[in-house]
């Protein structure tokens, strides 16, 4: 069984995790910041890590040979920021929700209708995903869960954002959309 040995700042992509950077290694696992899926920690042991090569002429700042490169390193950082230092990822609402306004119609008619600035709950929505994406990090950080609890704990944080693919519809670019298990290539 061939086991990972992936320089730091090599690019990676991960089967359910995506496109990510080695950032630390040690004798049993290699950890990976995956631009979208946040820090985790995988098995040496693990087969399914496979190396991404760069292009040939290769991107401004690129090592080449599936190193990292300027825009890679930028996107590490912001991600870095996000996570750790409460720093808002800038979210853009979809251009035809702006300035709409949400309307809750309880089943009965002897009851008023509520109106909801969309822009209102689309920055609760923007608040949830944000704090999920910090307990989820929190997991993958704590050292006194077993790898199996975080898992566990992983798997149930995407169930949620499976849950909330619904509000995608609100998010002006694709990229920033909730990614539930289905998504994630799992």
């Amino acid at each position: 069984m061939e086991s990972i040995d992936y320089a730091i700042g090599t690019k990676v992509e991960h089967p359910q995790f995506g496109v990510g950077i080695v950032t630390k290694k040690s004798m049993t696992t290699t950890r990976v910041f995956f631009l979208h899926k946040g820090d985790k920690e995988i098995a040496n042991s693990f087969t399914g890590l496979k190396l991404i090569e760069e292009s040939q002429g290769g991107e401004q700042g690129g090592g080449g040979g599936g190193q990292i490169s300027l825009a890679d390193l930028e996107k590490v950082f912001s991600n870095v920021l996000r996570r750790y230092a409460d720093f808002p990822e800038m979210i853009e609402m979809g251009d035809r929700w702006k300035k709409g306004v949400m309307i809750l119609k309880p089943g009965s008619d002897q009851l008023k209708p509520k109106e909801v600035p969309i822009d209102n709950f689309f920055k609760k929505i923007v608040l949830i995903r944000d704090r999920l994406r910090v307990l989820e990090a929190r997991i993958n950080g704590n050292d006194k869960l077993e790898e199996e609890e975080k898992v566990n704990l992983q798997q149930y944080i995407t169930r949620v954002y499976g849950s909330l693919t619904t509000f995608n519809v609100l998010f002006k670019h694709k990229e920033q959309y909730f990614v539930g298990e289905r998504g994630a290539g799992a």
